[in-house]
């Protein structure tokens, strides 16, 4: 999973992407190939002489098309997964293919019965390579409107039940071909937050894996059923459910929407940075994840994104050129989705998107992984005495603990200590790390001058809280969803669809509250008003203020290790600890009638 080019060419509509470039003629080398495999082909149809020359060149031109358009496609996972210009052409070229071939199937599909046996499989593994590509794209560019393309395309392929046959025949690569379809279709609706759509392709695909399963002695049928088991976890991984008054859940996105971020107040000083690139890491251990994508980074990448909108409703028609049509808003910010990279993976990532971020923006580093803490006592302590972050696990992790029975002289070789990015602190840089050993990056120094921030998460969480560890982090969940954290916390599971959003109407008010608090104080760092111009990271810096509030207000949060830090330090008076906000979080709690679980006597000192 990678993000890609800066200003990417748009595919038009759903059925017809159009990019530039061209199919070149066939070579004559391959026209021979091709006619034989053509001779094979309509052999059952008759004598050769009998079929008229524009069936015949309507099948060639047909087994051409789809021969390149595999030749492409497979070449995509040889492309680098990072860099804007090496793979945006080669996405160009194979777009244009997809479109012509999917085209020429619509234009001659009796043909293609009668002389090529064109089966609906067929028609429908070509709408799901389409289908993949779109989200390839997405991944590339960051750009929610893709995802909705390759919707269209998974659904059109259910609806027209291009998949139905496969069962009839006895092939079994065909089923695990309809059984990835189901797979992929599910990852794109859990990015889009379709949960309905979701369960019902969960059931679809559980009853096809026991078809599957019954009718041919595999031995996948373990691995198929982990993949069920990962998306119904993932299903269920929010601990608080909103509900409709008939008691039906609400389905409710965390994305960036137009009022989201608390807006600037007129003449207020803040930077003119933005957002142009995030590394967001996982490596937790017996977290929820599906398609190796864990809760926590799901989430941060969806905290990270605009809502998405229709490609079609941006375009005049399909085959026009773009125009004055195309969103104005600015684009998402680009992302790295790293899984447990290695060390030198990582490292690789890094410099590639730093020598890439343009003048004036912000890389963004989120880490969701096992701590590793210091074997020993150091005579110095530098920016690698303190441990930092595991982002690839091996051997030595045990029940989520990094245990070190190597050689404790030596350092874990995959853990990122905070001297590891000290390079990168030569451009704005904005971090995030959730982990248990987060305050090692407290010991952060900026030694290039540049806008720095650390934002840290709790390093422990009370005893009396519910673990939730395995649904994801409750401090990725504050940055990401603030309202149903403060839920999870007043110990609340389940919430009306009203009374949710007269809450995140009052939440709007703290955020912008709080956007007061930062922007007006004498004594905070410049850093974070550096940060403050962009909307992304104005949000997370609103939300973590939030989050910390929040838990100092809370009886069972009352020792250090249970609050998130940051570097460089807030002000606590004007900010975590200021007491306008402290009456705001105590009315929430009211609105809630969960007042009893927070402390009150914390502002009668003021």
């Amino acid at each position: 999973m990678v993000r890609g080019a800066r200003q990417p060419q748009q595919p038009r509509s759903r059925l017809a992407p159009r990019l530039t470039g061209t199919v070149e003629k066939p070579p004559r080398k391959r026209k021979s190939r091709t006619e034989f495999a053509l001779k094979e082909i309509m052999s059952s149809g008759g004598a050769e002489d009998d079929i008229p020359q524009g069936e015949r060149k309507t099948v060639t031109d047909f087994c051409y098309l789809l021969d390149k358009s595999k030749q492409l496609f497979n070449g995509l996972r040889d492309l680098p997964q990072y860099g804007q210009k090496q793979w945006q052409s080669y996405f160009g070229r194979t777009f244009d293919v997809y479109t012509k071939l999917w085209k020429f199937q619509q234009q001659h599909r009796q043909v293609l019965d009668n002389r090529y046996g064109l089966k609906r499989w067929q028609i429908g593994e070509i709408a799901s390579k389409i289908g993949q590509l779109y989200y390839h794209y997405y991944l590339r560019t960051s750009e929610t409107s893709y995802l909705n393309e390759a919707f269209s395309f998974y659904s059109a392929i259910r609806q027209r039940s291009y998949y139905s046959q496969v069962n009839k025949e006895d092939r079994p690569e065909l089923v695990v071909k309809k059984l990835r379809y189901y797979a992929r279709f599910i990852v794109v609706c859990l990015l889009l937050n379709k949960m309905d759509v979701v369960k019902d392709l969960v059931k679809e695909l559980s009853d096809e894996i026991e078809d599957y399963t019954h009718r041919f002695n595999t031995e996948d049928q373990v691995e198929w059923n982990l993949v069920l088991q990962e998306v119904a976890a993932f299903i269920e991984a929010d601990p608080v459910m909103v509900l409709n008054d008939d008691n039906t859940i609400v389905i409710t996105s965390n994305r960036l929407a137009e009022t989201g971020a608390p807006l600037l107040e007129q003449g207020m000083i803040v930077g003119q940075l933005s957002l142009a690139d995030a590394l967001i890491i996982g490596n937790c251990n017996n977290q929820v994840k599906f398609s190796e994508l864990t809760v926590d980074m799901f989430r941060m990448l969806q905290a990270l994104e605009r809502e998405p909108m229709n490609l079609a409703s941006q375009m005049n028609k399909p085959g026009m050129q773009e125009s004055a049509d195309k969103p104005t808003r600015r684009e998402n910010p680009h992302k790295y989705l790293l899984y447990k990279p290695t060390f030198s993976q990582l490292y690789t990532f890094l410099a590639a998107s730093f020598k890439e971020l343009p003048a004036n923006s912000v890389l963004l580093i989120y880490l969701s992984a096992t701590g590793v803490f210091p074997t020993g006592r150091s005579d110095s302590e530098g920016p690698y005495d303190f441990g930092g972050v595991l982002t690839n696990s091996n051997r030595d992790i045990i029940n989520g603990d990094a245990i070190h029975k190597r050689n404790q002289s030596h350092k874990e070789m995959h853990c990122l200590h905070p001297g590891d990015l000290y390079p990168f602190t030569r451009k704005p840089l904005f971090i995030i790390v959730d982990s248990s050993n987060s305050v090692a990056y407290k010991n952060f120094t900026n030694l290039f001058g540049q806008p720095l921030v650390c934002l840290l998460s709790p390093t422990a969480y009370p005893k009396a809280l519910q673990d939730q560890s395995q649904r994801g982090s409750l401090f990725t969940l504050f940055l990401n969803n603030p309202l149903m954290a403060f839920l999870f916390v007043s110990g609340l599971s389940s919430m009306r669809r009203g009374l949710w959003e007269k809450c995140q109407e009052y939440l709007r008010k703290i955020n912008r509250d709080i956007a007061q608090l930062l922007t007006h104080s004498r004594s905070i760092d410049q850093a974070f008003l550096q940060f403050f111009g962009d909307e992304f990271l104005r949000l997370l810096l609103t939300r973590f203020i939030f989050c910390s509030a929040t838990m100092r207000m809370h009886k069972i949060f009352r020792e250090t290790r249970n609050y998130p830090e940051s570097y460089p330090q807030l002000p606590r008076d004007e900010t975590v600890e200021n007491p306008h906000l402290q009456k705001h979080i105590l009315e929430l709690a009211s609105i809630l009638d969960v007042r009893n679980v927070f402390l009150e006597n914390t502002i009668d000192d003021y």
